[in-house]
């Protein structure tokens, strides 16, 4: 094709639209050109056979020229740019992604269970081709946790409650024969005080008999342990199963007497409850239930106490609402030793042991001041990697309070006296694990208020 500007003439008067044409569909180009060559067609002229005071075949080359101009600048095919080469395959980045992944099946969203394994997540995370991801799943508690890492297929590990094998045991003997062999703890993580809100017109737990309580979700720790409660104490209920939110807005409206929750307090859903909507916690102790023997209960959970700073409107200041609580377990999966997922788990509790003094923070949940790595818990076997890493690095049971800055000799001192102080006014001389233990959490308690008095005082 030539163009000529002025006056030459025009070899081919193909335009851009027909060129693009030609090179998708040639059989419809040649059939719109037979066409136009037949036609009348003429472009508009003057008088004198010029288009805005230039020939018509000058206007047409015109147009021509700077049709080609324009096709010319634009890539016919995207085929024909060059493909940027990736950093890394798809393959590799897929194999990278899996490496570092651990997974910790929890609760509810709004279970202190999730708020923890939310702090470990954005402690331990480290993204990097040789760190570690820790990936929260939310589940439902409980014995389906227990049931989540043992059956469901690339789960790793999973926050449980101490009696979840022993219920489990009784519940099938066959099916969970040596479950303590499949599921093995971690550490202890924190204690799960038993919570029943109730409207104010319930004064006890008797007060319950016959009326609607909800039990929280099917299979849930709460209903769990709520069972074994209510059939501790021979109180019938009607149950329901709602969530926490929605138990709370049953319970307002009348619909509902009490909910349970079994967590680890302060609990974010009873943390909204204000003064004026008239609800308060009940008490479970032999003193509030003198009708009941509570000596099984005790026997199988810790004595607790829900303060006045766990939830300032529901427990009046300088009282406490006396409860029972059981321990909070973080537990993995026994895979094959040597097997990536095993090792990506001792990956993992390296990590996560290893910058344990970092969640004792303000802006970490207020229970990690009771985590104490070195607790043993009867009936269950400690996870190979966890049980090495603790050896290896001698940390002792008492030395879990980083917060503290003390020393575990001095800390093991200090709490020996405070048990002898406490023999001796109490007259009690042998006490239980569980006792000592709930008294050792009252003991960092009160050390750590004095700790905080004296820096005041400075």
């Amino acid at each position: 094709m030539t163009c000529a500007i002025h006056g030459a003439s025009l070899q081919d008067t193909t335009t851009a639209d027909e060129f693009l044409l030609e090179a998708d569909n040639p059989t419809e180009f040649r059939t719109r050109r037979s066409l136009h060559e037949h036609s009348s067609h003429v472009w508009p002229t003057t008088a004198k056979g010029k288009l805005m005071g230039v020939s018509t075949a000058t206007a047409r080359n015109l147009f021509v020229c700077l049709s080609f101009f324009l096709v010319s600048t634009v890539p016919l095919r995207p085929a024909l740019a060059q493909t940027q080469k990736p950093t890394v395959s798809y393959d590799e980045k897929k194999r990278q992604a899996n490496d570092i992944a651990v997974t910790v099946v929890v609760s509810g969203i709004s279970c202190t269970c999730a708020r923890f394994t939310e702090d470990i997540r954005n402690v331990v995370n480290d993204l990097g081709p040789d760190g570690v991801r820790v990936l929260p799943v939310l589940g439902v508690g409980g014995l389906q946790n227990v049931n989540d890492v043992l059956f469901l297929k690339n789960m790793d590990m999973a926050v449980v409650d101490e009696d979840n094998l022993r219920l489990l045991k009784k519940k099938d003997p066959v099916l969970y024969a040596n479950v303590e062999q499949r599921v093995q703890y971690i550490t202890k993580l924190y204690n799960s005080e038993f919570h029943v809100l109730a409207r104010n017109d319930i004064k006890s737990y008797d007060d319950l008999n016959g009326k609607k309580v909800n039990f929280n979700l099917k299979d849930s720790q709460t209903e769990v342990t709520a069972d074994t409660v209510f059939g501790a104490l021979n109180i019938p209920v009607q149950r329901s199963y709602y969530d926490n939110d929605e138990a709370l807005k049953r319970l307002m409206s009348g619909e509902i007497s009490a909910m349970i929750i079994l967590t680890g307090a302060p609990q974010v859903t009873l943390s909204k409850v204000k003064k004026e909507d008239g609800l308060h916690l009940l008490a479970l102790d032999q003193e509030s239930l003198p009708k009941h023997e509570l000596r099984e209960l005790f026997a199988n959970y810790l004595p607790a106490e829900i303060t006045h700073q766990h939830y300032p409107n529901l427990v009046a200041e300088g009282t406490t609402v006396p409860t029972i609580a059981n321990r909070a377990l973080l537990v993995a999966y026994t895979w094959p030793e040597n097997s990536p997922r095993y090792k990506r788990v001792a990956k993992f509790i390296d990590a996560f042991f290893g910058k344990i003094d970092q969640f004792n923070t303000p802006s970490r949940h207020p229970k990690w001041r009771e985590v104490n790595l070195s607790a043993e818990m009867p009936g269950w076997v400690r996870f190979k990697p966890a049980a090495e890493w603790l050896a290896a690095h001698r940390n002792p049971a008492l030395s879990a309070d980083t917060t503290l800055g003390q020393s575990s000799p001095e800390l093991r001192l200090a709490f020996e006296k405070f048990m002898q102080n406490y023999a001796t006014t109490s007259g009690r001389k042998t006490l239980t694990s569980k006792e000592r233990e709930l008294l050792f959490t009252r003991f960092l308690k009160i050390l750590a208020e004095s700790k905080a008095e004296q820096a005041a005082v400075r």
